[in-house]
């Protein structure tokens, strides 16, 4: 953790809502005048489109059905942790793009399933790094990622939402088919036991959006709940210092129920979050200010 260099990260399972969260963060950046550099996982994956397919199969000829993105074997984590602890010593950021699409195509120039070249961000570039991704809260028994992030944030949908979200924008965005989806789903079950789910006991703030209507069978789901078809638990991992009661007058419908979660309606989750993150944000941003 670092004063001067302050990181905050945002973590959630593929299909989460971790780009929706970022996106509330970015507008909160603008809004409030704030440097921000960015992380993306996807960054610090091992290999590219094609040769992560490779792997896989020799994986599975070597009768490991579980190698997946949410494992250490396809990440760089020790590579993703030095760039957590350079930053927040010295405020310089070592980073890439994996590219997804024929858009990020033609942004970056280069080809889908590719990475760009490693870029170095220098330390008057940003004030505040954001990592939003797979793994910016992991602690294995190599790494610790969780112990240099300021303020940690998990998205995580309940998981038959968290499967409908991801087999419509692989299907939609990028192009797979359900069976194809529902395969990497059931190979990235050990990995989501192991190495996912653990992320979000390190925490501080969790936002976890359930659904209110049918989501039994999300294989065959036909749309994806909307915000004013679902709730948001959100727990604070310490809420002390938490307006509980400001929250609960500002945001319509909202409810308490244990000392550390508030549940507010689906359609309500940004205003939630920007009454919440805005002066968590500040106050990092502040003490940053007053260390120079």
């Amino acid at each position: 953790m670092s004063v001067k260099h302050p990181i905050i990260s945002v973590t959630g399972s593929s299909g989460a809502g971790t780009s929706t969260v970022k996106h509330t963060f970015e507008q909160i950046f603008r809004r409030e005048n704030i440097k921000s550099v960015m992380i993306e996982g996807d960054a610090f994956h091992r290999y590219d489109r094609m040769a992560m397919k490779e792997a896989m199969k020799k994986a599975e000829e070597e009768g490991n059905l579980h190698f997946s993105h949410f494992g250490p074997e396809a990440n760089l984590l020790k590579e993703l942790e030095e760039a957590f602890r350079t930053y927040g010593e010295t405020g310089t950021l070592r980073t890439r793009h994996y590219v997804h699409d024929d858009e990020e195509a033609a942004k970056y120039g280069v080809e889908p399933g590719k990475f760009t070249e490693w870029e170095e961000y220098p330390p008057e570039a940003s004030e505040v790094m954001l990592y939003e991704g797979l793994h910016g809260a992991v602690v294995t028994d190599d790494v610790n990622v969780a112990q240099y992030a300021d303020l940690k944030v998990g998205v995580v949908p309940v998981i038959n939402l968290e499967w409908i979200q991801k087999i419509h924008r692989d299907r939609t965005a990028r192009g797979y088919s359900t069976e194809a989806v529902t395969d990497t789903i059931l190979r990235r079950m050990h990995d989501y036991v192991h190495y996912i789910c653990p992320q979000f006991s390190e925490t501080d703030i969790n936002f976890q959006r359930v659904p209110t209507v049918d989501t039994s069978n999300p294989f065959v789901a036909r749309w994806i709940p909307t915000a004013g078809e679902s709730m948001v638990v959100i727990r604070f991992k310490d809420p002390h210092g938490i307006d509980f009661s400001y929250l609960l007058s500002m945001i319509h419908d909202s409810f308490m129920t244990r000392a550390n979660t508030i549940v507010v309606p689906g359609d309500m989750m940004d205003l939630a979050m920007q009454l919440i993150l805005t002066p968590m944000i500040n106050r990092l941003v502040e003490m940053r200010r007053r260390a120079f």
